[in-house]
Parts: C-alpha cells; sequence; structure tokens
C-alpha cells in the first residue's frame, strides 16, 4: 500500500513521504490563492473551493481565511457555509451533509499522533474521518476530533470539544461535549414567538 492508501484507510503511516507531501503543496498554492482573493470575487472563490475539495458545488460559501491539508479529501453537500477562520485537518476524510453552517474558528481535525514519544519523533500519524449529517449548526471555536460522526439536525453550541459521536436531532456542548436535550418543534414555537409575539 502507498503512505496514501494506508492514511484513507485509517493506518499508521509516514507523512513525510514524497506523494503526500506534494500532495499538501499543491493544497497549500490553492489555499493561498483562496485566500488572497477579494471577497467580493464570488466566482473565483468558488471556482478555486471546487478545484480543492474532493466534493463541492456553486452552492458551496467559505468566508477566507480558510486552511485545510489535502482539500480532495473534502465532501460537502449542497448549501455549505463555514464563517471566517476554518481549519479542516482532512488527512482521514472529511464528509458533510446538505445545509450545514460552521460559525467562525471551527476545527475538524482527523489526524492525530501516537503516544510513544519514539514513534512520534519518526514522524507516523494515523487519521480516522469526520462525519457531519444534513442541516447541522457548528458553533463558534468548537473542536471535532477524529472518528466523530455527527447526525442530521444537530446544533453543536460554542467553545464544545467534540470527542464523541452525536446522535440526531440534539443540542449538545461542552468540554467534553455532550448532548444536553433533543430539539423538538417546541424550539421552532420558541423563536417564533420572539418575532411573533402574539402567536
Amino acid at each position: 500500500m502507498t503512505e496514501y492508501e494506508k492514511m484513507m484507510a485509517g493506518l499508521a503511516h509516514l507523512p513525510a513521504e514524497k506523494e503526500l507531501k506534494n500532495m499538501r503543496k499543491r493544497a497549500r498554492e490553492i489555499v493561498f490563492e483562496f485566500n488572497r482573493t477579494s471577497p467580493n470575487d464570488d466566482e473565483t472563490q468558488n471556482k478555486l473551493i471546487r478545484k480543492l475539495f474532493g466534493q463541492a458545488d456553486e452552492t458551496t460559501s467559505i468566508n477566507a481565511p480558510f486552511h485545510c491539508d489535502y482539500g480532495i479529501n473534502i465532501k460537502v453537500g449542497k448549501n455549505f457555509f463555514t464563517n471566517y477562520h476554518c481549519v479542516m485537518l482532512d488527512n482521514g476524510g472529511i464528509t458533510i451533509g446538505d445545509d450545514v453552517m460552521f460559525a467562525p474558528n471551527v476545527s475538524l481535525y482527523t489526524v492525530g499522533h501516537p503516544l510513544d514519544v519514539e514513534l512520534r519523533n519518526e514522524g507516523w500519524e494515523q487519521a480516522k474521518p469526520i462525519t457531519i449529517g444534513n442541516n447541522v449548526w457548528i458553533g463558534g471555536s468548537v473542536v471535532i476530533l477524529p472518528g466523530v460522526t455527527i447526525g442530521d439536525n444537530v446544533v453543536v453550541g460554542a467553545g464544545s470539544v467534540v470527542n464523541k459521536d452525536l446522535p440526531s436531532n440534539v443540542l449538545a456542548f461542552g468540554n467534553p461535549c455532550r448532548v444536553v436535550r433533543e430539539i423538538t418543534e417546541q424550539d421552532r414555537e420558541n423563536y417564533l414567538r420572539t418575532y411573533q409575539p402574539d402567536r
């Protein structure tokens, strides 16, 4: 297996290998161009993201600056939006559903390093995928760790560190992140009342 194949299979691999280094160089060039593109040039920004990501379309919207390792391992659905300073270390693959939005400073880390110092100093690492469902809102400065799956219709509160899977239809927050409660129809009613007090 190549080091890239090992990486994508979740096996220990050496990121300093030539193929992986070249892939990261390609991503950095595109990211550099994206981050210095005028914020009013939506067409060029979107074109660069579609070139960078493994899956994106004309509805993808990203506020610069943005950073990632490979880009090609990121797949986003319809109407994906992320605010400023998003970081996606996509070594293990990141899959995001439709109608997902990130607040500023959201970080997705699919990769980690050995606890053993000798192995860590030899340059080994291992990656696990992150999967996010449809209709998810991730609050500001949230960190999502390797191997996490987040279900549909989830809201993750600001400042959370998500180290375990979250089921669908829940509000979750904290460090470590935990499910606080289900999101229900009552949340819709409560929100609408703030704009229509006579409801």
